[in-house]
């Protein structure tokens, strides 16, 4: 643990221990939480060193920590992070970058860097982390590692560090299928509507955000899915394909033009006036988008929530009826460390009009480390309806034993 504190920069302490019950359905398993979680005695940076110093040691654990203790598993360190959540790059000005063992040059993913350096290092079992943008499911990507973001809601954010209310989600990440559905069985509320929780019955591979991957990655998902069709067909029903985006809906690409103005109204909403008195050092690309957010006009953010209503009309009426969407979960593989920033941003728009489609309509999404693209992994995403959160998972077991059995 004192190596990857030190030399990988995936974690705070290994001070951070908490044993778990001696039972459940976790026990014998370890995880590391995003520095955003609530853990009793300790108190979180939120990425940035401002935040430790202005607020209060926990007095509890948070919701979703203290699920994972009480099912068996063992809290081994706290996780390092993007500055407040607010970037997928995994580059921390100020604490450093975690390490990407899959692809030491690059980036490892954010902002949950260090839950997935942890992970892909196997220095934990499990990687607990949020995705609001994306922030489970890139670095997921990136480090070949399985991951969900959950249907909006399924699982509590009690006691963790907001960013953006609407998108937030818990998420976790592991290197096995099975323990990524062991940890869905905990922390996924089972009360509530479970219409979607049926078996799918069709899959539908999205081409317009196959057309914003780079063409290694475009190529090979098509031939993979040519050459193992009826293998899918054997899980996750009839195929065919589809353009995401329509005509009420607006283009693909557009999207994040959408969730940009949505999501930043929100962060400055939750965190402008700490920003404005604390004033704190924060990085490259993630000043910028706190000023950017800090000018987001009444009228800009109800066009964009106008906008953000028909996609979610639009992802409705897509996934009706037991239909899963198939997209690549990143355009490409992880940037290399310190790539300039205008390079970054270009990345960034392809980036999350594609990871935008289940932010804006609160969908479950589980990414699988299938691809590879210059030497480095790529994920495939399956995203489905509202709820369908435990039937993604059970699939996402029987896709990737046929991928690559």
């Amino acid at each position: 643990m004192r190596a990857a504190m030190d030399g990988g920069c995936a974690l705070f302490s290994p001070r951070v221990r908490i044993q778990g019950r001696r039972e459940g359905s976790l026990h014998g398993l370890t995880f590391v939480a995003k520095d955003l979680f609530a853990v009793k005695g300790w108190r979180t940076s939120f990425g940035t060193p401002k935040w430790r110093d202005t607020h209060e040691t926990a007095q509890e654990n948070a919701e979703a920590v203290e699920r994972m203790l009480q099912s068996g598993a063992e809290l081994v360190g706290m996780a390092h992070m993007d500055e407040m959540a607010y970037s997928l790059n995994g580059e921390n000005a100020q604490f450093g970058t975690p390490v990407n063992p899959r692809c030491v040059e690059r980036v490892p993913g954010g902002s949950s860097s260090g839950s997935a350096s942890a992970v892909a290092s196997k220095l934990s079992h499990i990687g607990l982390g949020t995705d609001t943008a994306g922030s489970v499911r890139v670095p997921g990507s990136y480090c070949g590692l399985f991951g969900i973001r959950p249907t909006h809601g399924r699982v509590s954010l009690h006691g963790a560090c907001s960013l953006a209310p609407s998108f937030d989600t818990v998420g976790w990440m592991a290197r096995d299928a099975d323990t990524l559905q062991k940890v869905g069985q905990v922390l996924l509320d089972h009360s509530g509507d479970r219409k979607n929780a049926a078996r799918p019955k069709k899959w539908l591979l999205g081409t317009d955000a196959v057309e914003l991957a780079n063409a290694e990655v475009a190529n090979r998902l098509r031939q993979m899915l040519s050459e193992t069709k009826g293998r899918w067909e054997e899980v996750l029903g009839e195929q065919g394909e589809v353009e995401v985006g329509n005509d009420k809906a607006g283009k693909l690409e557009e999207w994040i033009d959408i969730f940009r103005v949505c999501q930043g109204a929100e962060v400055w909403k939750c965190h402008g006036e700490w920003i404005t008195e604390q004033n704190p050092v924060l990085g490259p690309g993630i000043r910028e988008r706190f000023a950017m957010a800090a000018k987001i006009t009444r009228d800009e953010l109800q066009e964009a929530k106008q906008r953000r209503d028909k996609v979610k009309e639009r992802m409705t009426d897509l996934l009706q009826g037991g239909t899963v969407l198939v997209v690549p979960t990143t355009p490409g593989p992880a940037p290399f460390k310190n790539t300039p920033q205008a390079e970054l941003e270009q990345f960034r728009r392809r980036l999350i009009s594609v990871t935008s489609i289940a932010s804006l309509a609160g969908l479950p999404e589980v990414t699988l480390p299938i691809l590879t693209s210059e030497g480095c992994p790529v994920g495939i995403s399956l995203i489905g309806a509202p709820g369908s959160d435990e039937s993604l998972l059970d699939v996402t077991t029987q896709v990737f034993e046929i991928l690559m059995g």
